[in-house]
């Protein structure tokens, strides 16, 4: 991975650019890097990107309502020359659910929403399974994480509904804890959250964060939608490791149906302005875009979440953790860090600020699910505060192999515990049909040349590889998602009657009757 010379881009060019938009900009928008901010930072990134294992990374700082620092490092693609830039794009995932925090915090400004309203208020379709929960759920709930569901991703992940029908079928999700009982990270709900904004706004989600958010701050590149995305645009690469080797892994994922939830797609260039928006107060170039009492609202702890052995592998120094409104909370050497991470197949991001020290980084990489941004926030936090210096890159890199190596012994304990030489109760022809749950919909299982496959939504298909007795894996055609257990029920007539499926949560689907014979035809 060869090194780039430090880019470089002044504030007059950033200034015309925008101006030429009808953007009303900042003096402060950009400027010109005639030395880096944090001496040896660049060096550290190069490092950390061999160490994780990263191609490439984009990085931009923002000081004082000034980006101090933006510059892409590594390349787009492994095995291609083309470096990451600035202005190379990429997804940033859940980063993206403080957008719709925002845009919720706007229509609350205008007095159009009220947080603590129930949000069937704004959306009368909307209905748990708990009839108390679907009464006194508010929209203030919906961007807390506290509804009491589990995730539910097979809703959305790849399922083919829009988000009506996502939120229409939330009302077959069961419950996982008492409502408002603790944190629960729930897609859904953020789902719900946009819609909110696209029902009261009389408009669609995607085109209110484009004209009241990406707009105004001059995120003319930023998209809410991968249809937006032209193979002449400056794209990263979506990467993920595969065997122990890591690959680029095909196509962008399109998640437009959870869009509120995290399809975002922009550079660090675009990003940075957010930052100036959330430091800002929500004020940015001279205009209020959102209230400051609506920032502070997005910054304050709503929900607490516990500390477990994850989090403290990410920060060790940790000592409370919350969720605010679209972001996370923590201490930090003393101080308030406010970020929200993000993934979607083949990209992580991270979004953090120390708003006391009006600082912020925006770190976007093209790699599925690795640990370099969390490593590279807390080196700048540490730079910044004039911290002991502390290898983050390597710590924690040592702390992931560590426990990569426990999920691999988990697996080898798996491994040891299938039962060889056995064969299916039935023939394969008897798994086939159809296996529905009211919630994600249908699974439709196929025997064809001796071998059993199924599909779920437009996009998920697999072959069914047999494990044991009446257990098979499927591995679905991505590198991001592993083997995929799936068990067949038999019921007391030896028919089949369910199957298991365990992704992101194990889930029943009931085997739908066989259509009737068709009548012979009277003669």
């Amino acid at each position: 991975m060869r090194a780039r010379t430090r880019t470089t881009f002044t504030t007059a060019t950033a200034l015309a650019t925008l101006a030429a938009a009808g953007v009303v900009v900042s003096p402060r928008l950009v400027v010109a890097q005639a030395r880096e901010p944090y001496p040896g930072y660049a060096a550290y990134v190069e490092q950390a990107l061999k160490t994780w294992k990263v191609p490439g990374t984009g990085i931009a700082i923002v000081r004082n309502d000034s980006v101090v620092f933006a510059r892409g490092f590594g390349v787009r693609e492994l095995g291609r020359p083309a470096p990451v830039t600035e202005r190379t794009l990429f997804a940033i995932g859940s980063s993206s659910k403080a957008f719709t925090a925002a845009a919720v915090a706007m229509l609350v400004d205008e007095k159009k929403v009220s947080l603590d309203a129930p949000a069937a208020t704004y959306l009368p379709g909307l209905q748990l399974a708990d009839p108390y929960a679907t009464r006194e759920l508010t929209v203030r709930d919906l961007l807390s994480h506290r509804s009491g569901l589990a995730r539910g991703e097979l809703a959305w992940y790849g399922s083919g509904f829009d988000r009506d029908e996502i939120v229409r079928r939330v009302r077959y999700l069961q419950p996982s804890w008492s409502f408002r009982s603790q944190f629960g990270y729930q897609n859904i709900m953020y789902i719900a959250a946009g819609q909110v904004v696209a029902h009261v706004a009389n408009t669609t989600w995607d085109d209110f964060v484009k004209s009241r958010i990406f707009g105004p701050l001059g995120m003319t590149s930023s998209s809410t939608s991968t249809k937006a995305l032209d193979p002449q645009m400056e794209l990263a690469t979506p990467h993920a490791t595969v065997n122990d080797t890591v690959r680029p892994v095909g196509a962008w994922r399109n998640i437009d149906n959870a869009g509120p939830a995290g399809s975002i797609n922009s550079h660090v260039v675009d990003m940075a302005q957010w930052l100036r928006l959330q430091l800002g107060r929500g004020s940015y170039g001279g205009r209020q875009l959102i209230s400051a009492r609506m920032i502070e609202e997005m910054h304050t702890p709503h929900t607490v979440i516990r500390l477990d052995s994850a989090a403290r592998v990410l920060n060790p120094d940790t000592h409370l953790q919350a969720y605010g409104l679209g972001w996370f909370l923590q201490d930090y050497r003393g101080k308030l860090v406010v970020q929200h991470g993000g993934n979607v197949d083949g990209f992580t991001a991270l979004v953090a600020m120390m708003p006391e020290e009006k600082l912020g980084v925006v770190i976007l990489t093209n790699m599925n699910g690795t640990g370099l941004p969390t490593a590279l926030m807390n080196k700048l936090f540490d730079l910044h505060l004039k911290a002991p210096a502390r290898d983050w890159s390597g710590d924690l890199y040592a702390r992931t192999l560590a426990a990569q190596a426990r999920a691999k012994t988990a697996q080898q304990r798996l491994e040891a515990s299938r039962v060889r030489d056995t064969k299916p109760s039935l023939p394969l022809a008897a798994y086939a049909g159809t296996y529905a749950d009211s919630l994600y919909g249908d699974i439709v299982v196929r025997e064809q040349n001796g071998k059993l496959s199924m599909t779920f939504g437009p996009i998920w298909r697999g072959e069914l590889e047999h494990w044991h007795f009446d257990t098979f894996r499927t591995k679905f055609d991505t590198p991001v998602l592993g083997p995929i257990p799936v068990l067949f029920r038999l019921n007391a007539a030896g028919k089949v009657d369910e199957m298991v499926l365990d992704m992101a949560g194990v889930v029943t689907f009931k085997r739908r009757p066989d259509p009737a014979p068709a009548a012979a035809n009277n003669r």
